[in-house]
């Protein structure tokens, strides 16, 4: 058995019960939605969420520590769940179906945790991948039913399609310049945000995509799928995995070219 099957397999339990207490609420009339300190917003889906999976691993792995993104950190060891209840809150409250929980297992080991499986589940997509280190990466609705990833293999910059999510965090930090530059090189450049660039990444749709700030949660998950997936994800200083602030996801024949464009 692979060595995190087990952990893998908690992570669609994990995973069904977020779609049940997401989908209920989405496009609910009486959604309430706070803003929080950073004006990003909240919504009562969010914090249900996230309690919900912190009981479950409370119950499940009780020597796991916990890092989400409405509650903070939780425990310490060398084993830490990180939890996004719900990527692309702004989508999701204004009933765009591009939203989904990340969750992932990061394990202490060189140079500090790396993440060691995946799951990235869009209910209102009727989407679902995942991935384990060593095991490669999956997309379908359960590990039963689920076709294994690959990254693609175009290998020029004016053959490649960019994703992105948006401008002005660009912009903001003085790299607009490089990044337009890249999409007048590419072949193609799509916004599709948060998770979904980099699950197409993993499964060979897309050949690249970056953001310019981003925390552990967003990251954590996409990391392990696109590397499992035969791709290559750092941060913007092409360190590797998700410890950088922001990311960039790619098949790997392209990555050094993406971190070229977009170093400053």
């Amino acid at each position: 058995m692979p060595e995190y099957h087990d952990d893998l397999r908690f992570a669609h339990v994990l995973a069904d019960a977020a779609d049940a207490t997401t989908m209920e609420r989405f496009k609910a009339l009486d959604l309430k939605v706070e803003t929080k300190p950073d004006m990003t917003p909240v919504t009562e889906a969010d914090k249900a969420t996230e309690e919900l999976i912190r009981s479950a691993l409370k119950r499940a792995r009780p020597r796991d520590a916990l890092l989400g993104e409405e509650f903070g950190t939780e425990g310490s060891g060398p084993r830490r769940w990180v939890i996004d209840p719900i990527d692309g809150t702004k989508n999701y409250v204004r009933g765009v179906p591009v939203w989904a929980t990340l969750i992932a297992l990061m394990e202490m080991g060189e140079g500090g945790d790396h993440p060691v499986v995946g799951m990235v589940s869009a209910p209102a997509l009727n989407r679902r991948w995942w991935a384990a280190k060593g095991s490669g990466a999956y997309t379908g609705r359960s590990l039963s039913q689920a076709t294994r990833m690959h990254v693609s293999q175009v290998s020029r910059v004016r053959d490649a399609s960019f994703a992105y999510s948006s401008l002005s965090g660009w912009e903001e930090r003085g790299l607009l310049g490089g990044f337009l530059d890249l999409g007048r090189d590419c072949w193609r450049t799509r916004a599709y945000g948060d998770f979904w660039p980099y699950m197409m990444v993993a499964e060979g749709a897309v050949d690249m995509c970056a953001e310019p700030e981003l925390s552990l949660w967003d990251m954590a998950a996409n990391a392990v799928i696109v590397q499992e997936a035969g791709g290559t994800f750092t941060g913007l200083d092409g360190r590797d995995g998700p410890h950088s602030g922001n990311a960039a996801a790619s098949n790997g024949l392209l990555h050094e070219d993406l971190l070229g464009y977009l170093r400053g």
